[in-house]
Protein backbone atom coordinates (compact mmCIF):
# COMPACT_ATOMS: atom_id res chain seq x y z
CA UNK A 1 0.00 0.00 0.00
CA UNK A 2 2.91 2.18 1.11
CA UNK A 3 4.48 1.90 -2.78
CA UNK A 4 1.24 2.33 -4.28
CA UNK A 5 0.43 5.35 -2.38
CA UNK A 6 3.88 6.75 -2.88
CA UNK A 7 3.76 6.79 -6.56
CA UNK A 8 -0.04 8.01 -6.69
CA UNK A 9 1.09 11.07 -5.03
CA UNK A 10 4.22 11.92 -7.43
CA UNK A 11 2.21 10.74 -10.30
CA UNK A 12 -0.70 13.30 -9.50
CA UNK A 13 1.57 15.92 -8.33
CA UNK A 14 3.20 15.71 -11.57
CA UNK A 15 0.29 17.05 -13.32
CA UNK A 16 -0.44 19.55 -10.96
CA UNK A 17 2.68 21.42 -11.78
CA UNK A 18 3.00 20.04 -15.55
CA UNK A 19 1.72 23.16 -17.90
CA UNK A 20 0.32 20.58 -20.52
CA UNK A 21 -1.94 19.33 -18.07
CA UNK A 22 -3.29 22.55 -17.86
CA UNK A 23 -3.10 22.76 -21.43
CA UNK A 24 -5.29 19.65 -21.12
CA UNK A 25 -7.81 21.34 -18.76
CA UNK A 26 -8.16 24.58 -20.95
CA UNK A 27 -8.81 22.97 -23.92
CA UNK A 28 -11.67 20.45 -22.10
CA UNK A 29 -13.23 23.42 -20.82
CA UNK A 30 -12.87 25.23 -23.71
CA UNK A 31 -14.27 22.76 -26.28
CA UNK A 32 -17.17 21.51 -23.31
CA UNK A 33 -18.39 25.24 -22.84
CA UNK A 34 -18.67 25.35 -26.51
CA UNK A 35 -20.39 22.25 -26.69
CA UNK A 36 -22.83 23.84 -23.80
CA UNK A 37 -23.73 26.88 -25.66
CA UNK A 38 -24.28 25.54 -28.55
CA UNK A 39 -26.28 22.78 -26.98
CA UNK A 40 -28.63 25.79 -25.71
CA UNK A 41 -28.89 27.98 -28.36
CA UNK A 42 -30.11 24.77 -30.45
CA UNK A 43 -32.95 24.05 -27.48
CA UNK A 44 -33.72 27.28 -27.93
CA UNK A 45 -34.76 28.04 -31.57
CA UNK A 46 -38.33 27.66 -31.38
CA UNK A 47 -37.67 25.26 -34.64
CA UNK A 48 -35.87 23.23 -33.01
CA UNK A 49 -36.57 19.45 -31.57
CA UNK A 50 -37.09 19.45 -27.95
CA UNK A 51 -34.83 18.12 -25.48
CA UNK A 52 -33.08 17.88 -22.45
CA UNK A 53 -29.72 19.97 -22.50
CA UNK A 54 -27.61 17.76 -20.16
CA UNK A 55 -28.94 14.47 -22.09
CA UNK A 56 -27.40 15.84 -25.34
CA UNK A 57 -23.95 17.61 -23.44
CA UNK A 58 -23.42 13.39 -21.89
CA UNK A 59 -22.33 11.65 -24.98
CA UNK A 60 -24.79 12.77 -27.88
CA UNK A 61 -22.31 15.21 -29.69
CA UNK A 62 -18.97 14.16 -31.58
CA UNK A 63 -17.15 17.08 -30.29
CA UNK A 64 -17.84 15.06 -26.75
CA UNK A 65 -15.78 11.85 -27.99
CA UNK A 66 -12.92 13.72 -30.03
CA UNK A 67 -12.33 15.74 -26.74
CA UNK A 68 -12.13 12.09 -24.78
CA UNK A 69 -10.25 10.38 -27.99
CA UNK A 70 -7.60 13.58 -27.33
CA UNK A 71 -7.21 13.40 -24.18
CA UNK A 72 -6.63 9.95 -22.44
CA UNK A 73 -3.63 9.71 -24.81
CA UNK A 74 -1.83 13.05 -23.65
CA UNK A 75 -3.05 12.48 -19.97
CA UNK A 76 -1.19 8.78 -20.14
CA UNK A 77 1.40 8.92 -22.86
CA UNK A 78 4.34 9.91 -20.53
CA UNK A 79 3.56 7.69 -17.78
CA UNK A 80 5.59 5.02 -18.28
CA UNK A 81 7.53 5.81 -21.23
CA UNK A 82 9.14 8.85 -19.78
CA UNK A 83 10.65 6.53 -16.86
CA UNK A 84 12.07 4.47 -19.74
CA UNK A 85 13.58 7.16 -21.70
CA UNK A 86 14.94 9.21 -18.21
CA UNK A 87 16.76 5.50 -17.22
CA UNK A 88 14.28 6.06 -14.13
CA UNK A 89 12.23 3.18 -15.11
CA UNK A 90 15.48 1.00 -13.71
CA UNK A 91 15.49 2.71 -10.16
CA UNK A 92 11.59 2.10 -9.84
CA UNK A 93 12.20 -1.44 -10.45
CA UNK A 94 14.78 -1.88 -7.92
CA UNK A 95 12.80 0.07 -5.57
CA UNK A 96 10.87 -2.00 -2.45
CA UNK A 97 7.89 -1.71 -4.83
CA UNK A 98 5.70 -4.49 -7.01
CA UNK A 99 4.61 -3.65 -10.57
CA UNK A 100 1.16 -4.01 -9.47
CA UNK A 101 1.52 -1.03 -7.10
CA UNK A 102 3.59 0.73 -9.46
CA UNK A 103 0.70 0.34 -12.52
CA UNK A 104 -2.21 0.89 -9.93
CA UNK A 105 -0.25 4.33 -8.53
CA UNK A 106 0.23 5.76 -11.86
CA UNK A 107 -3.53 4.89 -13.17
CA UNK A 108 -5.39 5.93 -9.95
CA UNK A 109 -3.32 9.51 -10.41
CA UNK A 110 -4.24 9.49 -14.43
CA UNK A 111 -8.05 8.76 -13.22
CA UNK A 112 -8.04 11.60 -10.75
CA UNK A 113 -7.11 14.10 -13.01
CA UNK A 114 -9.36 13.26 -15.37
CA UNK A 115 -12.35 13.33 -12.62
CA UNK A 116 -10.80 16.91 -11.97
CA UNK A 117 -11.23 17.77 -15.56
CA UNK A 118 -14.65 16.80 -15.22
CA UNK A 119 -15.52 18.83 -12.21
CA UNK A 120 -16.47 22.31 -13.60
CA UNK A 121 -18.49 20.80 -15.63
CA UNK A 122 -21.09 20.77 -12.48
CA UNK A 123 -21.84 24.45 -13.47
CA UNK A 124 -23.67 23.38 -16.15
CA UNK A 125 -25.96 20.90 -14.48
CA UNK A 126 -26.19 24.54 -12.19
CA UNK A 127 -26.88 26.41 -15.27
CA UNK A 128 -29.76 24.25 -16.48
CA UNK A 129 -31.57 23.76 -12.83
CA UNK A 130 -31.42 27.71 -12.08
CA UNK A 131 -33.42 28.31 -15.58
CA UNK A 132 -35.17 24.79 -15.40
CA UNK A 133 -35.28 21.38 -13.54
CA UNK A 134 -32.97 18.73 -13.19
CA UNK A 135 -33.21 15.11 -13.06
CA UNK A 136 -30.78 13.72 -10.40
CA UNK A 137 -30.92 10.05 -12.09
CA UNK A 138 -29.87 11.22 -15.50
CA UNK A 139 -26.86 13.45 -14.63
CA UNK A 140 -25.35 10.83 -12.09
CA UNK A 141 -25.30 7.99 -14.38
CA UNK A 142 -24.22 10.40 -16.85
CA UNK A 143 -20.92 11.34 -15.21
CA UNK A 144 -21.10 7.47 -14.09
CA UNK A 145 -20.70 6.81 -17.94
CA UNK A 146 -18.11 9.48 -18.24
CA UNK A 147 -16.08 7.62 -15.70
CA UNK A 148 -16.36 4.34 -16.93
CA UNK A 149 -15.07 4.74 -20.24
CA UNK A 150 -12.94 7.32 -19.42
CA UNK A 151 -11.39 4.97 -16.91
CA UNK A 152 -11.02 1.88 -20.18
CA UNK A 153 -9.28 4.89 -22.58
CA UNK A 154 -6.74 5.66 -19.71
CA UNK A 155 -6.05 2.10 -19.02
CA UNK A 156 -5.51 1.40 -22.85
CA UNK A 157 -3.19 4.62 -22.76
CA UNK A 158 -1.11 3.54 -19.97
CA UNK A 159 -0.71 -0.42 -21.63
CA UNK A 160 0.37 1.81 -24.45
CA UNK A 161 3.11 4.16 -22.72
CA UNK A 162 4.82 0.76 -21.41
CA UNK A 163 5.41 -0.20 -24.47
CA UNK A 164 7.69 2.65 -25.68
CA UNK A 165 9.95 5.16 -24.08
CA UNK A 166 8.72 8.21 -26.88
CA UNK A 167 5.89 9.73 -25.63
CA UNK A 168 4.38 11.14 -28.66
CA UNK A 169 4.47 6.96 -30.50
CA UNK A 170 2.30 6.13 -27.24
CA UNK A 171 0.02 8.58 -27.53
CA UNK A 172 -0.66 7.64 -31.26
CA UNK A 173 -0.85 3.87 -30.77
CA UNK A 174 -3.50 4.85 -27.58
CA UNK A 175 -5.27 7.22 -30.10
CA UNK A 176 -5.44 4.62 -33.01
CA UNK A 177 -6.60 1.76 -30.79
CA UNK A 178 -9.12 3.75 -28.90
CA UNK A 179 -10.19 5.06 -32.58
CA UNK A 180 -10.88 1.41 -33.69
CA UNK A 181 -12.26 0.63 -30.13
CA UNK A 182 -15.46 3.37 -30.82
CA UNK A 183 -15.73 2.88 -34.41
CA UNK A 184 -16.25 -0.51 -34.14
CA UNK A 185 -19.46 -0.13 -32.12
CA UNK A 186 -20.68 2.06 -34.69
CA UNK A 187 -20.61 -0.78 -37.29
CA UNK A 188 -23.57 -2.18 -35.59
CA UNK A 189 -26.51 -1.16 -38.61
CA UNK A 190 -23.55 -2.31 -41.04
CA UNK A 191 -23.49 -5.84 -39.77
CA UNK A 192 -25.94 -8.60 -41.22
CA UNK A 193 -27.19 -11.33 -38.53
CA UNK A 194 -29.03 -10.74 -35.20
CA UNK A 195 -25.78 -12.29 -33.17
CA UNK A 196 -23.89 -10.06 -34.73
CA UNK A 197 -26.17 -6.91 -34.61
CA UNK A 198 -25.93 -7.84 -30.65
CA UNK A 199 -22.43 -8.10 -30.69
CA UNK A 200 -22.00 -5.22 -31.82
CA UNK A 201 -24.49 -2.90 -30.16
CA UNK A 202 -23.04 -4.51 -27.24
CA UNK A 203 -19.20 -2.72 -27.62
CA UNK A 204 -21.07 1.06 -29.40
CA UNK A 205 -20.05 3.29 -26.76
CA UNK A 206 -22.11 5.84 -28.33
CA UNK A 207 -25.08 3.67 -27.42
CA UNK A 208 -24.02 3.56 -23.96
CA UNK A 209 -24.01 6.59 -23.30
CA UNK A 210 -26.83 7.17 -24.64
CA UNK A 211 -28.42 5.27 -22.42
CA UNK A 212 -26.84 6.75 -19.39
CA UNK A 213 -28.04 9.87 -20.72
CA UNK A 214 -31.25 8.81 -20.33
CA UNK A 215 -30.49 7.85 -16.77
CA UNK A 216 -30.22 3.77 -17.37
CA UNK A 217 -27.35 1.71 -16.28
CA UNK A 218 -27.17 -1.42 -17.69
CA UNK A 219 -24.59 -3.58 -15.45
CA UNK A 220 -23.46 -4.99 -18.86
CA UNK A 221 -21.81 -2.17 -19.59
CA UNK A 222 -20.10 -1.34 -16.21
CA UNK A 223 -18.53 -5.22 -16.63
CA UNK A 224 -17.69 -4.28 -20.07
CA UNK A 225 -15.80 -1.61 -18.68
CA UNK A 226 -14.06 -2.92 -15.30
CA UNK A 227 -13.13 -5.89 -17.52
CA UNK A 228 -11.31 -4.40 -20.38
CA UNK A 229 -9.65 -1.87 -17.60
CA UNK A 230 -8.40 -5.08 -15.69
CA UNK A 231 -7.39 -6.62 -18.61
CA UNK A 232 -5.45 -3.51 -19.98
CA UNK A 233 -3.87 -3.03 -16.35
CA UNK A 234 -3.06 -6.85 -16.02
CA UNK A 235 -0.67 -6.14 -19.23
CA UNK A 236 0.88 -2.96 -18.12
CA UNK A 237 2.12 -5.00 -14.91
CA UNK A 238 3.58 -7.31 -17.25
CA UNK A 239 5.37 -5.13 -19.56
CA UNK A 240 6.44 -3.93 -16.54
CA UNK A 241 7.75 -7.54 -15.45
CA UNK A 242 9.42 -8.06 -18.46
CA UNK A 243 11.48 -5.30 -18.13
CA UNK A 244 12.27 -5.73 -14.43
CA UNK A 245 13.97 -9.38 -15.18
CA UNK A 246 15.37 -8.50 -19.09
Amino acid sequence: MRGFLATFGRELRAYFFSPLAYVVLTFFLLVNGYVFWLIVSYLNDPRAQAGAPLELFFGQTIFFWLVLLFVAPVLTMRLLSEERRSGTIEMLMTAPVTETQVVLGKYAAALGYYAFLWLPTLVYVWVVAHFGSVDPGPVLSGYLGVLGIGALFLAVGLFASSLTRNQIVAAMVTFAFLVVLFTFGLLENLVAGDHSRTLFGYLNLWQHMDEFSKGIVDTRRLVYYLSLTGFFLFLSGRALAAKRWR
